[in-house]
């Protein structure tokens, strides 16, 4: 329903603009209020890039920050993550991961981004203190915010906005009368504007989500996710369609499909149930980090990678490499 809504296929969207007037009323005031400094910003004492969206849901902005901080450590940056840990509960703040770190203190994506990338990841509601939690673990020459583009409270000095090329802004509105958290002219402000999927627009670099080889969560065995048996497909992302048709581009004929909340906490009663003997359970990758430690034989993940198409990539990465020269 909520997607028929923000797409604008129900008229119900109207039902909500004054609820959306009023969020874009108190958003655009908050943003205007860090641009006359009436609030401040408070800047980290290295450079900080921003990965975010304007939209709620999932955009691929996760695959977009692995992708970022491997390359910046291929050219020999010292790079850590900082996130706000959605889902997570820790007992404190700011949150420095380390191996034994769980999604349930941290959330899904900063773990994820911790186990693939290896580098230095911190949470925290106020992003400024796991900045400096991180700076004050770890030689750093750069940050990355795994999203934040609304969070003014920490200075950056570079923004990429991350959104679905399928299924871009809606109708156009903010929450929850449509998907925005800001209008799409605040695009013409951020420094590079990366389009998962569907057609790029002048100026936006294409992006393209590839998958990997499917992985078993207890053997950690590699297999084309084509060969496996009678497959049930789990999602608990953003938005669960995309995995499910790429495990169809795959040549995957599921023979069911589990979509959940973005992330929602998961248990072995709960997963287990969804399938039956003889059935492989094939999840994200995203959900593989909250399910390892209770995983049976036939539960497996499918990685993806994000592979940015053309030469603006290389600019934008060597545009971010002159913030530490």
């Amino acid at each position: 329903m909520i997607a028929r809504i923000w797409s604008g296929e129900s008229p119900l969207w109207l039902l909500l603009l004054p609820l959306a007037w009023l969020y874009g009323l108190v958003s655009g005031a908050i943003r205007l209020c860090y641009r006359l400094g009436i609030k401040k910003a408070w800047r980290a004492p290295v450079p900080v890039v921003v990965v975010g969206n304007l939209t709620a849901g999932g955009n691929g902005k996760t695959p977009v920050v692995v992708w970022l901080v491997e390359q910046l450590r291929q050219r020999g940056v010292r790079v850590g993550v900082v996130s706000r840990g959605y889902g997570g509960k820790a007992e404190r703040y700011p949150l420095v991961l380390d191996p034994q770190t769980t999604t349930e203190q941290a959330g899904d994506e900063p773990v994820l981004i911790y186990q693939r990338t290896g580098a230095p990841v911190a949470v925290s509601p106020v992003r400024s203190d796991a900045v400096k939690a991180l700076l004050a673990a770890h030689d750093l020459q750069l940050i990355v915010t795994d999203d934040g583009l609304q969070h003014y409270r920490l200075a950056r000095d570079k923004e990429i906005v991350v959104i679905d090329g399928v299924r871009r802004f809606g109708n156009g509105w903010w929450l929850p009368a449509g998907p925005m958290r800001e209008r799409a002219s605040r695009l013409r402000s951020v420094d590079a504007v990366i389009t998962n999927g569907g057609e790029a627009r002048t100026g936006e670099i294409p992006m393209r989500l590839q998958p990997g080889l499917a992985v078993n969560l207890k053997s950690g065995e590699r297999r084309p996710v084509s060969e496996l048996p009678a497959v049930v497909a789990m999602a608990g992302i953003g938005h669960p369609p995309r995995f499910f048709q790429t495990l169809a581009d795959c040549g995957v004929a599921t023979e069911k499909t589990v979509a959940l909340a973005d992330h929602q906490a998961l248990s072995y009663l709960q997963v287990s149930g969804f399938i039956q003997p003889g059935q492989t359970l094939v999840m994200t990758e995203k959900d593989a980090v909250k399910c390892r430690a209770f995983a049976d034989d036939s539960w497996w993940y499918l990685p993806v990678d994000a592979q940015l198409e053309g030469d603006k990539p290389e600019r934008l990465l060597q545009d971010l490499l002159t913030l530490v020269r």
